[in-house]
């Protein structure tokens, strides 16, 4: 039967293999294998053919059936990206013949894009008023799309691209980047010279804004900073303030942290009318409901987590409130939980003390003390109880309330744990008063009030852009001169967006003003140690994390320095610990300080910190500077790993708002490809479901460097988060993965966070009790590989006598503390 394909203006035309097989081998230009990978994917094509086929549908046709292929070889990625790129192109530019052609209608169209987007209200005017576009359309290249992969492409198109207002696109991936570093450059002398810097960095992936900069810069509601922390105080008139404010910022994009520990007990008295509290847990659930009502950008669902201290009355229900039995409307279906921890408390554990809770109405200073004066007093509340003068009091072991926090962390991956004088004690800009929590993803700690809703704006380095590769050995290094040039333009740019930002409550755009918080991370960092050959659980990647970081503070501090000389210092500096000349490293010893016990942090340092605690004593142009973002969207685009997370798998589909998509660790591939070995073991690794210390011929050193999140012994999490935070004055989102589901064990690990200083951690994943049978693969039954003996703290490798097995990570896990009455008899 003959095929005719529908084009655009609705006319027909015979299909042309011949024309679908020169834009395979278009994309597939510069990649093994040409012909052959035509061939496929034009004979798979074939199959999914009918008469009538769109032109949309047939270049989707031609992008699915490469996609499909990928677990063959990930440069089908790269086909893909290229074959949609190609259409995004001609959606937006219209035809072309070359790559000649292409670059020229880049540089012509962008203009008349930009002043439709003003026109038709949707740009900010001055895009079309402050720069210079002959410029600007000069300094595109389109090349630079060549660096995403397909995931990136489509977020890109679909998340953060902007349509005109009959739905056309607007923007090819560098009319993005430009239009963000455009709407970044605004309040800048020479707007153009600083969005060329922005975008050239930007479009090269080597650092990247977070989420609501890419969705909102440059348009007329520029929303852009990403993270809204707020208290809520114990009132009526400030609940229904905050529950106003929760709706106006999630419509805003803003993720959102909220601490109820001021929120009176249930059954606590209300003098006003002689009734009794509900308690805050009613307050929760409506603002849990307003995040389903008010989606976030008009694209998904609001972003809230809720934080609560573990002395608070209440606080046994706000453990069930992400249990699904149970009362609905104490329940949160959408909000997070985290528990906001005291030194007391962890000590407490230790020793397995009593544990006293208290209606936050009768000790109400509670709140905001911490460290050594929350113990303190703390104490005197517990001799009250105890002497019968506190009205409402509860007491149980300490340990077994921590034991009830693990166990819903294992049922429901909540609450997160943070640790509150952690917190407080490392923080430098502590003299505006106590952190009374952390933001939804937990790397954000400022200190906040009736009067302050604090605010961060984030970015994050590309560590995978920052290497340099010998072209005579292939070996491969740190760019660190990079990774300071990179650290010191996202400062700058992250302190643009500050002045350019607007939010709709006045608290949030004033404590942003006053104290002009930001946070630069990284992501990226299991790409890099794979590509160097390290395992994440060794002593090289704790000291590349330890050292990439210190150069990143160092440089993001020295930048800010320099722009408190340019512009002024922020208004809250006279007073704070940057004023004393402390750097966050000093942090370390405050903390034991107080704590009366040691931090177990490595303190080694390589730069000249004693000049950079003279120059910040100058001032500071802002409170904060770092923070790891856990940048699961914006690493999508990057093509990098996410933060500082380990490799989940090595094959495994991806579920997102634009779709599922399969990814493939391409670095093993690589690596497997240059031992030949790819070939014969991919199946292999596809029917162990991304498990490669289960295929017997791929090499013990490369299974030690492609352990995958839950083959890691937890500790070593633990251990490139301490070694990072001892240079980041915020804090990290620290994702924990676990294969042990043992509750003395956890109890370990998670005391392990606290005496290492780890400020906070984010979700726990634990290992799946069962696993779906792969049905993509063919499965002989006789050749099924043993999964071995059980193994404790995640150490997946081989349970037979094999060589990998005997290698030991760098750092073990410590001696039992006999959590939970488990600690090893003598002589086991």
């Amino acid at each position: 039967m003959a095929i005719t394909v529908v084009k655009r203006n609705g006319q027909r035309e015979a299909y042309d293999a011949n024309k679908i097989n020169l834009a395979i081998e278009e994309a597939s230009a510069g990649l093994d294998e040409n012909i052959t990978w035509v061939t496929q994917i034009a004979s798979e094509l074939e199959l999914t053919l009918f008469d009538g086929i769109t032109t949309q549908q047939l270049d989707e046709a031609v992008i699915q059936v490469a996609l499909q292929n990928i677990k063959d070889d990930p440069a089908f990625d790269t086909v893909a990206a290229r074959l949609l790129l190609k259409t995004i192109y001609k959606r937006v530019l219209g035809d072309y013949s070359d790559d000649a052609e292409l670059r020229s209608l880049h540089a012509e169209h962008f203009e008349p894009n930009v002043r439709r987007g003003v026109e038709e209200g949707l740009l900010d005017p001055r895009l079309g008023e402050l720069f210079d576009f002959s410029r600007l359309s000069a300094a595109l290249d389109h090349s630079h799309d060549s660096l995403l992969k397909y995931i990136g492409v489509v977020t890109l198109n679909n998340r953060y691209g902007i349509k005109g207002r009959n739905g056309d696109a607007l923007e090819v991936p560098q009319y993005f980047w430009m239009r963000i570093a455009m709407g970044l450059s605004l309040n800048e002398q020479d707007p153009t010279a600083a969005a060329i810097a922005f975008y050239d960095k930007m479009s090269k992936l080597e650092y990247l804004a977070a989420g609501s900069t890419l969705v909102n810069a440059g348009t007329i509601y520029p929303q852009l900073a990403n993270c809204f922390v707020m208290e809520m105080q114990d009132d009526m008139e400030h609940i229904a303030k905050t529950t106003r404010d929760v709706m106006w910022l999630t419509k805003g994009t803003g993720g959102i942290g909220l601490s109820v520990t001021k929120l009176r007990a249930q059954g606590s008295p209300i003098r006003s009318n002689n009734t009794t509290s509900t308690g805050p847990i009613p307050f929760m659930h409506t603002i849990d409901s307003i995040l389903r009502a008010v989606s976030r950008g008009g694209k998904k669902f609001g972003a809230l987590c809720f934080y609560m201290e573990n002395w608070h009355l209440d606080f046994p229900e706000f453990l069930d409130l992400r249990q699904n039995s149970g009362d609905p409307y104490r329940r949160t279906r959408t909000a997070n939980t985290a528990v906001w921890i005291s030194d007391e408390f962890m000590k407490r554990v230790q020793t397995d003390d009593d544990w006293y809770l208290f209606d936050p109405l009768e000790v109400t200073d509670l709140n905001e003390l911490y460290g050594a004066a929350f113990s303190a007093r703390y104490n005197e509340y517990v001799a009250m109880a105890e002497a019968g003068e506190m009205r409402m009091h509860k007491k149980i072991k300490a340990r077994e309330q921590f034991k009830s926090i693990l166990i819903s962390l294992q049922g429901s991956s909540h609450p997160w744990l943070t640790w509150k004088d952690t917190i407080n004690n490392r923080a430098l800009n502590n003299n505006t008063g106590t952190i009374h929590l952390s933001n939804l993803c937990t790397e954000i700690t400022l200190p906040q009030d009736e009067d302050n809703v604090s605010v961060c704006n984030l970015a994050s380095i590309n560590l995978s852009r920052h290497l340099l590769v010998d072209g005579e050995t292939g070996a491969v290094s740190i760019d660190f001169a990079k990774i300071e040039e990179s650290a010191r333009l996202a400062v700058r740019q992250l302190d643009n967006l500050i002045d350019i930002t607007r939010s709709s409550v006045a608290e949030a755009d004033f404590s942003n003003q006053q104290n002009r918080a930001v946070g630069l991370g990284v992501m990226g960092f299991t790409d890099i140690v794979e590509r160097l050959g390290f395992s994440y659980e060794s002593e090289e990647a704790y000291d590349l994390i330890d050292e990439i970081m210190e150069h990143v503070s160092y440089a993001a501090i020295d930048e800010s320095a320099d722009l408190a000389q340019e512009r002024g210092s922020y208004p809250n500096f006279e007073g704070s610990r940057w004023s004393e000349g402390l750097v966050p490293i000093d942090s370390i010893a405050l903390t034991e300080q107080d704590r009366g016990l040691e931090i177990k942090v490595n303190r080694k340092t390589r730069l000249d910190w004693d000049a950079m605690r003279e120059k910040v004593k100058g001032g500071m142009r802002n409170a904060t500077l770092m923070a790891i973002a856990p940048t699961a969207s914006i690493g999508l685009v990057a093509g990098t790993t996410p933060g500082l997370d380990p490799q989940f798998s090595q094959i495994f589909s991806r579920s997102t708002s634009n779709g599922k998509f399969l990814e493939v660790n391409r670095n093993l591939v690589a690596d497997l490809q240059k031992l030949g070995l790819w070939e014969s073991v991919r199946e292999d690794i596809l029917r162990s479901q991304g498990d490669i210390s289960r295929v017997a011929s791929i090499p013990d050193h490369l299974k030690e460097v492609y352990k995958t999140s839950f083959q890691l012994s937890p500790y070593s999490f633990l251990e490139v988060a301490a070694r990072a935070q001892k240079w980041i004055d915020q804090a990290i989102s620290r994702n924990m993965y676990l294969e042990t589901r043992d509750l003395g064990e956890m109890m370990d690990i998670y005391y392990g966070a606290w005496e290492r200083g780890v400020k906070t951690t984010y979700y726990l994943h634990m290992k799946p009790r069962h696993q779906a049978e792969q049905s993509t693969v063919k499965v002989n039954k006789a050749e099924e590989i043993s999964t071995g003996a059980k193994r404790g703290f995640g150490s997946a490798a081989p349970a037979a006598a094999a060589p990998a097995e005997a290698a030991q990570p760098a750092v073990v896990a410590p001696a039992r503390r006999g959590f939970g009455g488990l600690a090893p008899k003598a002589g086991e």
